[in-house]
């Protein structure tokens, strides 16, 4: 059978994958082992959190489905970092993991141009270094003009529990065993890492009295730019929080020559910002406690997830660990943590587009491309979908630069710096942060999803409609003065401001850390009858307007940088401060410009400057 797409998984990269495939016109097939998996929460039953929450918004911005799904099913709202600036703080829900699959399962099975077949994807149909199609287990062969890899954790998965393991691509289901092993005959390099899950508990056997109760956001923030925010009202349901002790920690380090991380039994690399329960106890041993949150798995809070206690130790251990935590004593065990090893391919083998560089019409996404994280797997899988269609209609390739997304950030950092542990977005990773906030990712990206054809118009005309109004705004606010009259200090007085002593600028006046919305009502009328997400909007634009211009300015200069020529067969030997393998791999791609040098894997920075230095300073001599 011919497809134009096939998308092999069908977890939070092959939904958006197959989901941007169809919807702009390409006969798509999804392959999953388990339809009835589709849109599985593997680990934590949340989407979101800090930087990742900026993700999830900018998929909803180029048309994804994430964020639509999470505000269907979610059953906590949570804006994290709400105290700091709006440029780290991050929104975060939790979700009926059974409702979020069934909503996903539902979507893709309505979606016109979208097959699904339940099978497994034994090998690729290789063909002069081409991917033709694949062949599946059952004997099955499909072809199609691009294909799209998303396998998440499955390639010759390996789950450890104590000194048991047996091959499974998540608990009980089987892993793929031949595919990894076809790639790395192809070329690509193939690497092995190492994630975890904690214990499921039953409800009726935890003491949630003697915990810490945290609820959600008393007016919830949507994720979907589309999701209406004025009947936005979900049913939400409380986390809970306890701490581990020094008997717990105890416990498990009377244990470790059983934790196959510490016997040699696991040889892949786990992720360092989301460890273990027991590698935080070896690495952190000075710590008295450690946090661990209970958190619902369906708004029918039968069964909670133990954020925090991820562990591959024995279940005997597991067992008494789990005991020695306050309200855990009598705590019964649904489902035990565990480890799972599996294979990646290394990104740096990856063009911008997510297209390997070595194999022509192959794109990867998801933990096959050593991340971590629902967030990072949905943007990739929307990105590698979006540029397999505009190759096939011989269009130009689709690729956000750092200054314009966390999307952009997160695939740069993969294939040019590359991993050898799992990669996890943090708001740090960014160096243009103060510009890509969650609030205004509709604004930034909507055109790119309009254009392309993934966003319908009602949505990027209210984004315009928005964009518009926040411009006016800005620009009314960066023109006015305010004067130290007398009716100025006495409204400043009585609203609790301190006095100006000479005129200011209404939007330096704005943007200070005391304004709220009540504060912007008195001192703006004219904003006043404008929506508090607005509003709220106006203000952050406010308090970071200095900063963001002299981003700007930054970013021009780098733009003007990049558009500079590099002439043919410019000798990089010469250069110092490169190092030889960047040197090797500038001569051996001969970048006409520096924004084609950019985009080569491993090219830094730090490397582009000393070329920039370098080429201003022949253009100098010659002028």
């Amino acid at each position: 059978m011919q497809y134009d797409i096939i998308v092999v998984g069908a977890g939070h990269a092959g939904i958006e994958a197959a989901l941007a495939g169809a919807r702009l016109g390409k006969k798509t097939l999804l392959i999953t082992m388990l339809v009835e998996q589709i849109g599985a929460a593997s680990c934590n039953p949340a989407i979101g959190g800090l930087a990742k929450g900026h993700l999830v918004k900018e998929v909803d911005a180029l048309g994804g489905e994430m964020g639509l799904c999470t505000d269907e099913t979610g059953i906590q709202f949570r804006v994290l970092n709400g105290s700091k600036g709006a440029a780290v703080q991050g929104t975060r829900a939790q979700i009926d993991m059974d409702f979020y699959k069934e909503y996903m399962r539902k979507v893709c099975h309505s979606t016109p141009n979208l097959d699904i077949y339940q099978d497994e994807v034994s090998s690729l149909i290789l063909e002069n270094n081409e991917v033709l199609g694949v062949k599946t287990k059952l004997g099955e062969e499909f072809k199609a003009l691009k294909t799209i890899l998303t396998v998440g954790t499955f390639m010759r998965g390996l789950i450890h529990i104590g000194e048991n393991k047996y091959e499974a691509g998540r608990a009980w289901e089987l892993p793929s065993t031949t595919l990894s092993l076809q790639l790395k005959e192809m070329g690509l390099r193939v690497g092995r890492l190492k994630t975890g899950t904690p214990s499921r508990l039953d409800a009726n056997s935890i003491d949630f009295s003697v915990m810490e109760t945290h609820g959600g956001d008393i007016n919830p923030t949507p994720f979907s730019f589309r999701t209406d925010k004025k009947t936005f009202n979900p049913t939400q349901y409380p986390c809970y929080v306890t701490y581990t002790n020094l008997n717990t920690h105890e416990l498990i380090a009377a244990n470790f020559h059983r934790a196959p991380i510490y016997t040699g039994q696991i040889e892949g690399l786990g992720p360092r910002y989301c460890p273990s329960i027991e590698d935080k106890v070896k690495r952190f041993s000075e710590r008295e406690r450690h946090q661990l949150f209970l958190e619902p798995q369906t708004a029918k809070c039968t069964e909670y997830y133990l954020n925090g206690m991820s562990s591959s130790l024995p279940i005997e251990i597991q067992k008494k660990m789990i005991a020695s935590v306050k309200g855990l004593e009598n705590a019964r065990v649904i489902r035990y943590g565990y480890a799972i090893e599996y294979d990646y391919v290394d990104p740096t083998e990856l063009k911008h587009t997510l297209e390997t560089k070595k194999i022509k019409n192959l794109y990867h996404a998801g933990q096959i491309n050593a991340t971590t994280g629902y967030e990072e797997a949905a943007a990739q899988g929307l990105m590698a979908s979006i540029n397999a269609c505009l190759a096939i209609d011989g269009k130009e390739p689709f690729i956000l630069r750092r200054d314009e997304a966390y999307i952009g950030v997160l695939i740069d950092d993969l294939v040019t710096k590359g991993t050898h542990e799992p990669y996890r977005m943090f708001t740090s990773r960014a160096e243009y942060r103060l510009l890509l906030r969650e609030e205004n990712a509709d604004i930034r990206l909507s055109k790119y999803g309009y254009e392309i054809g993934l966003l319908d118009e009602n949505s990027y005309n209210k984004m315009l409609n928005k964009k518009k109004t926040l411009e006016d705004a800005i620009s009314y606010m960066a023109e006015t003065w305010v004067t130290s009259k007398k009716e100025t200090l006495e409204l400043l007085e009585s609203i609790g401001e301190d006095k100006i002593n000479d005129k200011v600028l209404l939007i330096d006046l704005i943007g200070r850390n005391t304004i709220d919305i009540s504060k912007l009502d008195i001192l703006v009328p004219s904003f006043k009858d404008f929506d508090d997400y607005l509003k709220e909007q106006i203000i952050v634009e406010a308090k970071y307007y200095r900063y963001i211009q002299k981003q700007q300015k930054q970013i021009e200069k780098m733009k003007k940088m990049l558009k500079l020529r590099i002439p043919e067969n410019f000798c990089y030997k010469r250069l110092p401060g490169l190092s030889n393998e960047v040197i090797e791999k500038l001569e051996n791609n001969q970048p006409p410009t520096l924004y084609n040098a950019s985009l080569i894997s491993g090219i830094t920075p730090a490397a582009l400057d000393i070329i920039h230095l370098n080429l201003n300073n022949i253009n100098h001599r010659k002028s």
